[in-house]
């Protein structure tokens, strides 16, 4: 994470964009879990990229890499089993842990070369923006497929699920989302990694804070439109009763409210003596229950109105704060 961070300072210092940096990573196959791979160690190299376009090619950088690898030979067990880089690119409303083709095209070549000899290869891709901003280590694992395979499974993304929607697939594992499977990650911090952690936070995170608004940046702005046309289309389509019937004005209490109106359509005493629920108000209380489309559909209003709430806040609060200094 500290390697990481440094790419994101270094590119800002300079007054352009965060620069990706790269590193190997030192482990073994774990002895009674062969399936499951440990990571002891992490070793910087000296390379540094844009936009996922990090590559370990250079004469010098090979050099490095033999010299490091025969100098931990005689004072280590693990060995070089995988690599890391970074992907600073935005606090966006996904993770920039992904594969892009070059980094495909490296771990393909890594497979090939290790996993014949026992040492299967893994690749690590490190979101630094996003994890000073949760205040955890925002991390992926992946590995290659091999290039003949076809998955039998249409639309499947790394991580198992079936997105339909190509452009939501792109933008969450980029354009070679069908050639690489994630695996699941299990990590410790100790006290000082806690530290060092929130250390990079105060330093860095404030001045990201102040500088950009994510609502508004240009990249947001153009989605926002189209996210509200889908949630409103998701919401036009909902039928709550079972006979295809869209709900009425009288429905909307018992659908959009955990207060006294759904209790009443739930049986709930409401001062006008016993009466049993409608179809429409069981069906939606049923749905808002089991996180169904209706839930769903809410829940996409509700973050993006939270969204833009925050996103005006922000900015009057800098304007107000910069207008005064």
């Amino acid at each position: 994470m500290t390697h990481c961070h440094s790419g994101v300072e270094k590119g800002v210092k300079k007054g352009g964009n965060p620069i990706e940096v790269m590193g190997l990573l030192l482990g073994r196959p774990d002895p009674n879990t062969p399936k499951q791979l440990v990571v002891t160690d992490v070793f910087p190299l000296p390379i540094e990229g844009f936009e996922t376009r990090v590559i370990a090619d250079d004469g010098d950088v090979v050099n490095h890499m033999i010299e490091l690898g025969e100098s931990l030979e005689n004072t280590r067990k693990e060995r070089f089993m995988g690599w890391y880089h970074s992907h600073p690119f935005d606090v966006g409303i996904h993770s920039h842990c992904f594969l892009s083709q070059t980094d495909i095209s490296t771990q393909l070549q890594w497979q090939r070369a290790e996993d014949p000899h026992g040492n299967p290869f893994l690749a690590i891709v490190v979101d630094p923006l996003r994890s000073l901003a949760k205040g955890v280590p925002e991390l992926k694992a992946f590995r290659a497929y091999p290039p003949e395979y076809t998955n039998p499974v249409q639309n499947q993304c790394p991580n198992g699920e079936i997105i339909v929607e190509e452009q939501a697939r792109l933008e969450q594992w980029g354009s070679c989302w069908s050639s690489y499977y994630e695996l699941e990650v299990e990590y410790f911090m100790s006290g000082g990694a806690r530290s060092v952690l929130s250390t990079l936070t105060q330093n860095f995170l404030w001045m990201r804070t102040l500088g950009s608004t994510p609502m508004c940046e240009t990249d947001a702005r153009d989605r926002y439109p189209d996210r509200v046309s889908k949630a409103a289309d998701r919401i036009a389509k909902y039928q709550p009763n079972g006979n295809g019937g869209s709900a009425g004005a009288g429905d909307v209490p018992s659908m959009m409210g955990r207060g006294s109106a759904s209790k009443s359509a739930a049986g709930a005493p409401s001062g006008g003596g016993d009466k049993k629920p409608s179809a429409s108000a069981t069906a939606a209380a049923k749905d808002e229950e089991d996180g169904g489309e209706l839930g769903k559909s809410c829940q996409a209003v509700i973050e993006i109105a939270t969204e833009k709430l925050v996103g005006n806040i922000q900015q009057a609060a800098k304007r107000e704060l910069f207008s005064q200094s």
